[in-house]
């Protein structure tokens, strides 16, 4: 797959000579230090912040990314570059920066198809120089981008079958032997969202020559057919924390699939709300 928000290294590198671009790297400052695309500014709260999405919670998420993305020196005329490591091996966190910034409405975001990993075994040059961006006032957009369920409409939607409420999770954790990627009792239940359908994020991924890259958009939507998921779906994806539901959203809308939005909240939220209904275990199959 390679749409419109993908881009590949060679042509990132091509187009950073001739337009405005921002590029994020989203690893840890150890990584980025180590080397990275020259430029690059270090952003590492894309893939660590916890976001609520009570009002409050959203609110705040806002204000804290409109303030770091303008630190980073977007103001509404360059393209936004996100990456990491590989993709399959940061949890999908360049893909949580594009889903950020849709949710902030910035018009023109990519995401570095194969992660830095793929821009290195393409023999392009790379750093250890600290970037020093300039900084920007990031455009405040009217509304939020209408790519976001909270708890009470992910709620709503467990007894609406026309919604698929799609979870990507690693497999011990859609059976609630584990609570989380940070530990099977990180949060303090475990399980998955009642009627939820199961479709493990790496399977949008095959081994590519430089690393793990998208599956073609005729993969991703014969993967989602394996779960009820066609074009014309309402999908509401939902993880622990919204970075392997970015990987899944930009899969979906790179094939086609319209009617998409995260539960960005995800399991870290819902499974700390005792008032909200989990299931456990494997899931009934229908007679």
């Amino acid at each position: 797959m390679s749409g419109a928000v993908l881009i590949e290294p060679k042509q990132l590198q091509a187009t950073m000579e001739t337009e405005p671009m921002v590029v994020i790297d989203t690893r840890d400052p150890g990584a980025y230090d180590a080397g990275h695309i020259p430029g690059a500014v270090n952003l590492r709260d894309i893939f660590t912040y916890l976001a609520t999405s009570d009002h409050d919670g959203l609110e705040t998420m806002q204000h804290k990314f409109a303030e770091a993305f303008g630190a980073a020196g977007l103001s509404g005329k360059e393209t936004a570059v996100v990456y990491e490591q590989a993709m399959n091996t940061g949890f999908g966190q360049s893909c949580r920066g594009y889903f950020i910034l849709q949710y902030l409405g910035y018009p023109k975001v990519k995401v570095l198809h194969g992660g830095y990993q793929a821009w290195v075994a393409d023999g392009l040059p790379t750093s250890t120089d600290a970037t020093e961006p300039t900084p920007a006032a990031f455009p405040k957009a009217s509304e939020p981008g209408a790519v976001m369920v909270d708890k009470h409409e992910m709620l709503a939607a467990v007894n609406d079958p026309s919604v698929v409420k799609l979870d990507v999770r690693d497999v011990d954790e859609w059976i609630a032997t584990s609570s989380s990627p940070y530990g099977p009792d990180f949060c303090p239940r475990k399980g998955r969202i009642p009627g939820a359908r199961w479709l493990e994020w790496y399977r949008l991924m095959k081994p590519g020559a430089d690393g793990a890259v998208f599956k073609a958009s005729a993969e991703v939507l014969a993967e989602y057919q394996t779960v009820g998921i066609v074009p014309s779906s309402t999908v509401y994806v939902y993880c622990f924390k919204g970075a392997r539901a970015s990987n899944t959203f930009l899969a979906l809308k790179e094939a086609g699939v319209k009617d998409v939005k995260i539960y960005f909240g995800s399991w870290n939220e819902w499974s700390r709300d005792p008032a909200l209904p989990i299931e456990e275990g494997f899931p009934a199959i229908a007679a």
